[in-house]
């Protein structure tokens, strides 16, 4: 279990005095909480004072995409504001229908946020999150949308903590492979464009092939800068795509895809076909 505690002088009621989270990489793992004036519980959406957070960034605001064996460290950042300066903060990602039933938690790697005041009454606080798909993503079913706790403590005891500020996503990477052939091919004659679309399975820390996908499939013309989306084909059960085209010019074909909740947009190098 890793804890981080913030101790706060308090003068009057309640006050929050410890942020508790262990980690939790495993169905049967424990549930994080919050060591604090309540009753050794997370103190959900408690508001103690007149402490308040907004600005709660993750990753820079883009989506954790995570392959199958590499970790990733990440910041998050929050920006607090209390009429006696920000002591500290805390924020960490979970996925599940309630906090009680949870499935997953990201929790930062620090016991303590750096915060910069930007004034007497606020400051904008940092910590990173480090996350490992073998151990913190152990199936493929924590890919989408998690939630994001957010919690912030003034200098005078007061507190605001958010079990569900904001969500975030996290996401499996994503490869994209294209090969027009045959080449070099007579300008009239069809063409064959393959590919896969495959993306990381965290259950197994293999790429397995991403069925039943919309891909776009597009050529760019040599000498030119820009793709233009030629038709529309779908991955087959293994991921894997094939259609066929008319020859018409020197250039660069590719398959592009948008992307989705648990999987991220990607686009295959252009493979270039020369036409003669």
């Amino acid at each position: 279990m890793r804890i981080r505690a913030t101790v706060a002088a308090v003068s009057g009621a309640l006050a929050l005095s410890a942020f508790a989270v262990p980690v939790a990489q495993a169905e049967d793992s424990p549930k994080p909480g919050s060591l604090s004036a309540f009753g050794g519980q997370a103190p959900a959406d408690e508001i103690v004072g007149d402490t308040t957070i907004s600005n709660v960034v993750i990753n820079g605001g883009k989506d954790i995409v995570l392959g199958t064996t590499a970790a990733k460290t990440i910041t998050v950042s929050l920006t607090a504001t209390d009429p006696s300066g920000i002591e500290d903060a805390y924020i960490d990602l979970w996925h599940g229908a309630s906090v009680d039933d949870s499935d997953g938690w990201l929790v930062p790697n620090e016991d303590v946020a750096t915060c910069t005041a930007s004034s007497a009454t606020t400051s904008t606080c940092k910590l990173t999150i480090t996350v490992d798909p073998q151990l913190d993503l152990y199936k493929n079913s924590l890919a989408g949308t998690w939630k994001v706790t957010a919690a912030a403590l003034g200098k005078d005891g007061d507190m605001m903590w958010k079990d569900a500020y904001k969500t975030h996503r996290v996401q499996r990477f994503s490869k994209l492979t294209a090969n027009a052939s045959p080449e070099p091919v007579v300008k009239g004659k069809t063409i064959t464009i393959t590919g896969k679309l495959s993306r990381a399975n965290w259950e197994t820390s293999t790429y397995a092939g991403y069925s039943a996908q919309p891909v776009k499939l597009q050529f760019r013309k040599a000498g030119t800068t820009t793709y233009t989306t030629v038709k529309t084909v779908n991955t087959n059960s293994t991921g894997n795509l094939s259609t066929t085209v008319t020859a018409a010019s020197d250039g660069y074909w590719r398959y592009s895809f948008a992307g989705t909740s648990t999987t991220p947009a990607v686009s295959a190098a252009g493979d270039y076909l020369d036409v003669r």
